[in-house]
């Protein structure tokens, strides 16, 4: 019999054909010893689907330099140096999510990693989107609508924090074991700099489709970025975010299928459970973000932290509201507002960002949740209050306990 032809199932027509043989008495023996064969070779093929998952692990951690195949999600605003030297002090890789800064703060960000930690980091940047067009009078209603919430922006702006090719260079410069790159992917020229630097580029992907590109630019890994993360997706196309929310579950096994570099899965993946999972299903690795901000390394809002803790998978949305670009958020007053028949829709990035900027500032400011930006991916309330390298050590101490069994 071929052992990957397929599990026996319970409705199996062989399983059939037993349960009507052990009718007869004079052949139950046979029959008993026909059903253990059976179920001997589902627990050899689950065996052999773990060993494979363990190996792909071990391949990775090698060529990275980790002990545990857990990265730190580049969270821009809630990276700190601190939190992703625990993670990787603890075996994983750490993360910076550099999207609003400049190149002295980037070289500032990596300087302070390597006096904590000797481990891996990765640096990740959003890919530009064309400039956005201008409404005035759209531009007004949004503006309008905020001040109950903060005080009004000054002005709106289109111009990106700080200019990405600045970004790029600086990030080569940094020298990270990685580069990610989320929202499309990075320019020839940016990829060949970097490999030439010794620096691995992992590119986001929401699709099949994206990560195929991405892997015919040159990328060493795909982020399968499932609809349950928190924070911004990362589709190519930010009109089509909304239709591309494809679940972890469905998202890891296909990518993996597809492509032939790595897959790291992402979101949903805050306990061991996620991780066997995610392996199983093809994954060399799991990105973790979430499930480290409540860490006291994360140093973010206490309202933020205590919510992401109560928070159910239903309690988070995916809104523009912040940005402009969609993202996974705790369902807050604010978002609730602008759910509201009447609310004006929000502006494209960057200018809805550039027009919350003063509301999101206030409420870290005054701890108010209310109009706070508050990512939370849906297993938000599996984050736990303790050490991020105390988190990373007992997600993958019971997750390979499980693959090992």
């Amino acid at each position: 019999m071929d052992l990957d032809a397929g599990a026996v199932t319970p409705h199996s027509p062989m399983l059939q054909i037993i349960a009507v043989a052990q009718k007869n008495p004079t052949r139950k023996r046979v029959c008993y010893a026909m059903r253990r064969g059976l179920q001997q070779i589902n627990t050899a093929r689950e065996d052999r689907m773990l060993d494979r998952a363990l190996r792909r692990v071990d391949e990775f951690c090698t060529a990275y330099d980790m002990r545990v195949p857990i990265l730190m999600a580049p969270m821009a605003g809630a990276c700190p140096p601190a939190l992703a030297a625990a993670v990787a002090e603890a075996g994983g890789m750490g993360g910076c999510g550099a999207l609003m800064m400049d190149p002295d703060e980037i070289a500032q960000w990596a300087a302070e990693f390597r006096a904590a930690s000797k481990g891996p980091f990765q640096m990740n940047l959003w890919v530009p989107d064309p400039a956005p067009p201008r409404d005035a009078d759209h531009e007004r209603a949004v503006t309008e609508f905020l001040a109950a919430w903060g005080p009004a922006p000054a002005r709106l702006s289109a111009d990106l924090p700080v200019p990405f090719a600045d970004q790029c260079e600086a990030l080569i410069e940094a020298r990270p074991a990685v580069m990610s790159s989320i929202m499309g992917l990075f320019p020839p020229h940016v990829v060949d700099r970097m490999k030439a630097g010794g620096i691995s580029w992992f590119a986001t992907a929401t699709t099949v489709a994206e990560a195929l590109q991405a892997e015919a630019a040159g990328a060493d890994a795909i982020i399968a970025q499932g609809s349950e993360a928190g924070g911004h997706r990362g589709a190519f196309n930010a009109d089509k975010a909304n239709a591309q929310m494809c679940g972890s579950m469905a998202l890891v096994p296909a990518i993996h299928d597809a492509v032939g570099v790595p897959v790291i899965a992402a979101g949903g993946m805050a306990d061991a459970r996620g991780v066997v999972a995610a392996l199983a299903l093809g994954a060399s690795a799991v990105l973790v973000g979430t499930a480290f901000l409540r860490a006291p390394e994360a140093a973010i809002a206490p309202a933020w932290a205590d919510a992401i803790g109560r928070a159910q998978p239903d309690d988070t949305t995916t809104t523009r509201a912040f940005s402009g670009r969609l993202g996974r958020s705790l369902r807050t007053d604010y978002i609730a507002a602008t759910e509201c028949e009447g609310a004006p829709a929000p502006l494209p990035y960057p200018l809805q960002r550039s027009a919350t900027g003063p509301m999101r500032a206030l409420g870290a400011k005054e701890n108010n949740l209310a109009c706070m930006q508050a990512w939370a991916g849906q297993s938000a309330r599996l984050a736990r209050n303790e050490p991020a390298g105390e988190i990373v050590r007992s997600i993958w101490t019971e997750a390979r306990a499980t693959l090992i069994q």
